[in-house]
């Protein structure tokens, strides 16, 4: 992006600043409801139309493009009054020139506001999404969002397009990576600790971003775990199964919201008046700003649902506020409303709603408060934060497998570290860590030997990532290349048996690359490729001891490698701090905590496969796999490879039978449940005891379990603690045929164990 040279001293600005500001400080008037709507309304009756259509206009300050279009004319547009901001424009210096752009030049002197993708970090990077989510653990998601926060601000951006909330079932699709699973509780909670981690307490902060959910709405649903493609259900499933974690989000008091690419009920949501006015701001009262996606009111015309002026008319008509990218706002509106196509009444609601998200970030009391140059140098890429990362990265990690406990390894031995992913920095941040300086992260390589102390760390890279050169460019992409070895096969993995050979233990970096999922990343094909799997094969035949890392963006098929292999850490992508955390996990400084937040199929055939499905009218009998004319397959069982909620540790955890304090609940009261935990191994660990229930009977059919409560503790070698639950009438709701939230007099099962499948019950029944 390049700016006009602009130059202004500071006293210049300061009284551009305070020509265009209320006499009063806003911040300081109450109450803020009241206030805000005085100065918004003062400033909409100076607007001319144009000015107030530029507004609704979001460009890419093109650093980080995410899409085919790019914004030209900036500069002009900004003293024209026809932007309203910018996203992907990074560093205090350039969006200072822009800012100062926008407040000399223009008319109104509106300040711009300033978005990116901060998805899991800014140069702090953080585990994906998905990472984050196995950690199970509330309090460090909502920090890892407040450190993205601190350091995005200090660089001069005041909003973030996350959290995505998108439930998922799919593991094809790439941007399964980018959310938090496949359950809508477990989805809201996280969903409530990262709105208020990047938000805090107080928006006009200099130190935190306006949230913005997305996708809204069922974008992980997509047909055939394909992005962008169709999604089709009914509302009973979206308002029990998808809906729930935009909620969340919304009701944690989210400042803005994305609308989705897909279609809903026939109709693309960039153009759905029933999902963004009717269920969105008059059933959920939401009072944010409404934004595109990419270019998502440009794409409706390939949708089929008309050109770029109707397509423009129906989105802004729909509720949309701010059209990112596309410009069919600036270049439409004016026409649509002198042929009478949409209300001057519509222009001024969606101005009102980019303006009250510039007041409530403070940016009319002050453009530059988040340009200030010393916390740019100071609070950016910390030693503490770091240190946060790593640890974020070891509780992140799911051990799936550790057969004669393999795992931790001992400090003494020889390693021989093998795998494409083994050396590569630049693909540990993982995808959509667009701000990360990629040099700077650390690899599986660096880590262990840099925590190896007596260790001997011994490497070959084994094979390519990927066997096709082509499918491999495509993999990594946006700098994350792994160098090709152009030997032949036979001769590289030569090369791994001789290093193998000569160590103690074997430990195979092997997966996905980080641009192997993430937008525009769907698989077909969800197993450790073809080529990296001679390797591992070609590895466990010289019957040393092989650990298996298993970098994902998303549930992976690893039948083979859970049948062979005799311990398996899946670690994700752990983001800059990666190799200092996969290290402290091998090494046994840290014991791994991290639990599943999707289910693991044995094959992409079973896909979807979730753990809270339906029963049918023809379930199997409880301990088979196959009887006919009952719903199974007939060459695999019906079971996932690895659980929703699992995830096993170097200790070992006893929870007992759940008791409840009674057997009946009215409906306005509430049942105890209580379980006892036990660590009955040798060492510190923590456990995820989670609670589910089951109501047998519903006016609609209801799943089989559905996770309700879920408490993530730490204990001593030893050591046991009573856990309690409080169940509640409210925890028994759920949506009917009507979309009313009730709760059904009946009999409910509550389980509770340490993942879906490992759980003790007991039964309850709810009375009027």
């Amino acid at each position: 992006m390049r700016f006009l040279k602009y130059q202004a001293v500071v006293g210049v600005c300061v009284l551009l600043i305070a020509a265009c500001a209320p006499k009063k400080n806003i911040s300081e008037v109450s109450p803020p409801d009241k206030k805000m709507d005085v100065f918004v309304s003062g400033l909409l009756s100076k607007m001319t139309l144009e000015e107030k259509i530029g507004q609704l206009n979001l460009l890419t300050g093109g650093e980080a493009v995410t899409g085919s279009a790019v914004n030209s004319d900036l500069e002009a547009k900004i003293k024209n009054g026809q932007v309203g901001g910018f996203f992907s424009l990074t560093s205090v210096e350039r969006i200072r020139k822009a800012q100062e752009l926008a407040i000399s030049t223009s008319r109104l002197k509106i300040p711009l506001i300033f978005g990116l993708d901060v998805i899991h970090g800014y140069k702090t990077t953080f585990p994906i999404p998905l990472g984050l989510s196995a950690t199970w653990d509330m309090p460090l998601i909502q920090r890892t969002a407040e450190i993205a926060a601190e350091e995005a601000a200090a660089d001069g951006i005041n909003w973030t397009f996350s959290p995505m909330v998108d439930i998922s079932r799919d593991p094809r699709w790439g941007r399964f990576s980018e959310g938090s699973g496949e359950d809508p509780y477990l989805g809201s909670e996280i969903a409530r600790a990262m709105v208020k981690g990047y938000q805090g307490d107080d928006l006009m902060s200099e130190t935190t971003i306006m949230a913005c959910v997305k996708h809204f709405a069922l974008y992980g649903a997509g047909e055939a775990g394909r992005d962008y493609n169709t999604t089709d259900m009914s509302k009973v499933r979206m308002y029990n199964e998808f809906l729930p974690p935009y909620k969340a989000a919304i009701d944690a008091g989210a400042g803005s919201l994305m609308a989705s690419f897909n279609e809903i009920n026939g109709i693309p949501a960039t153009a759905n008046k029933w999902l963004l006015t009717d269920l969105l701001r008059k059933e959920w009262g939401f009072k944010g700003l409404v934004v595109t996606d990419y270019t998502g009111i440009n794409e409706m015309v390939d949708h089929g649902y008309g050109d770029l002026p109707h397509v423009s008319a129906l989105a802004l008509k729909a509720g949309i506020d701010m059209d990112m990218v596309g410009e069919g706002f600036l270049t439409t509106l004016k026409r649509s409303l002198d042929e009478g196509k949409v209300s001057i009444s519509e222009i001024n609601r969606a101005c009102r709603f980019v303006l009250e998200a510039k007041y409530k970030l403070g940016l009319f009391d002050d453009p530059f408060r988040y340009c200030n140059d010393e916390r740019a140098k100071t609070k950016i890429f910390t030693a503490a934060n770091r240190a946060f990362a790593r640890k974020a990265a070891g509780s992140s990690f799911v051990l799936l497998k550790n057969d004669k406990q393999l795992l931790p390894i001992k400090k003494s031995s020889t390693i021989a570290l093998i795998g494409p992913l083994a050396d590569s920095k630049v693909n540990m941040p993982g995808t959509w860590s667009v701000s990360t300086d990629l040099s700077k992260a650390i690899s599986v390589r660096q880590g262990l030997e840099e925590a190896s102390g007596s260790s001997k760390i011994l490497y070959a890279t084994g094979s390519n990532l990927l066997e096709d050169p082509e499918y491999q460019k495509r993999a990594t992409m946006f700098g994350r290349e792994i160098p090709r070895d152009n030997r032949p096969e036979a001769e590289m993995i030569k090369e791994a048996l001789t290093v193998a050979a000569r160590s103690d233990v074997i430990v195979a970096a092997l997966g996905e690359s980080s641009e192997m999922s993430g937008e525009s990343s769907s698989r077909t094909d969800i197993r450790i490729p073809a080529v990296q799997q001679r390797l591992l094969d070609a590895l466990l035949k010289t019957g040393k001891p092989v650990v298996l890392l298993v970098f994902a963006g998303r549930p992976l098929d690893l039948s083979s490698e859970n049948a062979n292999v005799p311990a398996i850490l899946n670690v994700w992508f752990g983001g800059t701090e990666t190799g200092y955390a996969i290290a402290d996990v091998l090494f046994g400084d840290v014991n791994p905590s991290g639990k599943l937040s999707a289910t693991f199929p044995q094959n992409v055939g079973q896909i979807p496969l979730y753990y809270n499905h339906k029963n049918t009218g023809r379930p199997l009998e409880k301990g088979k796999w196959f009887q006919k004319f009952r719903s199974n397959y007939l060459d695999v069982s019906n079971d996932p490879l690895f659980p929703f909620g699992f995830g096993l540790s170097y200790t070992s955890f006893d929870i007992s039978a759940p008791v409840l304090d009674k057997t009946v609940m009215n409906t306005n009261g509430s049942i105890s449940v209580t379980v006892n935990v036990k660590n009955t191994g040798s060492r510190d660990g923590e456990e995820v005891v989670q609670l589910y229930i089951r109501d047998l009977v519903g006016t609609i059919t209801r799943p089989v379990k559905e996770l309700k409560a879920f408490r993530k503790i730490a204990l001593k070698a030893g050591e046991a603690r009573e856990v309690n639950f409080t169940l509640t009438e409210n925890d028994l709701k759920f949506y009917n045929a009507e979309l009313e939230f009730v709760s059904e007099p009946g009999d409910f099962k509550v389980f509770i164990g340490n993942s879906s499948e490992n759980v003790k019950e007991a039964n309850f029944k709810l009375i009027k």
